[in-house]
């Protein structure tokens, strides 16, 4: 059975190009373009993993991973931050705040898809 993905992201672009690269690869997909309905759909849907955009309107991307980490619901749904935050020390926090990894923009699809395969099996 498929893997389902929730992708999380505002910008209309980023949703087509992570969608177009993940159903390539035959994973399922289901998109949000804010916390709020990441949230909502995470616990309708159960993803095995959502790929977070950080800098979202209304409720962020740190917020929204909050929030699913500590909902039983959706705590062990995977998570990995897609950040233009590239500084030092941004990794870490982002690992701290409770996601499994992170992937800097522009994507590197090579990276991105070794880092799916890694969390998912």
């Amino acid at each position: 059975m498929a893997k389902l993905i929730l992708i999380v992201d505002d910008t209309a672009s980023n949703l087509r190009l992570l969608r177009d690269i993940l159903t390539y690869k035959e994973y399922e997909v289901i998109e949000a373009s804010n916390g709020e309905e990441a949230i909502k759909l995470a616990k309708e849907k159960k993803p095995d993993l959502v790929l977070m955009d950080i800098q979202l309107p209304g409720i962020d991307g740190i917020s929204a991973g909050k929030i699913l980490r500590t909902d039983p619901q959706t705590s062990n749904v995977k998570l990995i931050a897609v950040t233009s935050y590239a500084m030092k020390g941004d990794k870490e926090m982002l690992l701290k705040a409770g996601f499994d990894d992170y992937t800097s923009k522009p994507i590197n699809i090579a990276k991105l898809l070794e880092q799916l395969e890694k969390i998912l099996g």
